[in-house]
């Protein structure tokens, strides 16, 4: 179903306007581009990881319409949304792994079991870490990098997120993706 930018803007501010047939009618609109997010995000995991695609889009789903306080722009700004929310949630189910394989009272399972190696699961948490102090030191860089990487994103779309033009986007693109890089190597020699 190929339905237009435009029109899943005007239910979004519909719907952020309380009207709730604008959510029903959102939702089989915008699946399919969610399933798309959640796929790419299965495809960089580990084959045998224990979150299914169909769980992550639920769950993305249930924080998406939770979102009270958002007052949604346009498709971009929500898929952008989407995007940093399905991240967090990878981030959760990797943190909560490895607490159960630190005896966090659960059952043991060995690595293999699990499908996932502590490397993978440090390089998800160490990214996180990463992109948050990235957030604190500037904000619009971790914004980009969040919906290029995890989202999907056009820079013309994210240029529209951020109210700046596609060169910005560009230039703010090259320099977080070199910033996260310099930090990914720091933290990996700190810990060696």
């Amino acid at each position: 179903m190929v339905t237009s930018s435009k029109e899943v803007s005007r239910l979004l501010v519909d719907w952020g306007n309380g009207d709730q047939a604008a959510l029903d009618e959102l939702i089989p609109l915008v699946y399919d581009e969610l399933r798309r997010l959640a796929g790419r995000y299965m495809r960089r995991e580990n084959q045998g990881h224990t979150l299914q695609t169909s769980a992550l889009i639920n769950e993305a789903y249930l924080r998406l319409v939770d979102q009270k306080s958002v007052q949604w722009q346009n498709r971009a700004h929500f898929f952008g949304v989407a995007a940093q929310l399905m991240r967090r949630i990878l981030v959760d189910h990797a943190r909560s792994r490895l607490r159960a394989k630190r005896g966090g009272g659960a059952q043991m399972v060995s690595l293999v079991e699990s499908g996932a190696t502590s490397e993978e699961v440090a390089e998800v948490i160490a990214l996180d870490v990463a992109l948050k102090d990235l957030a604190e030191m500037d904000p619009r860089k971790s914004q980009i990098v969040e919906m290029k990487f995890f989202g999907g994103l056009t820079t013309e779309e994210m240029a529209e997120v951020l109210k700046v033009t596609s060169r910005t986007v560009e230039r703010e693109w090259r320099k977080a993706k070199a910033w996260l890089n310099r930090a990914l190597k720091q933290g990996a020699t700190n810990e060696a």
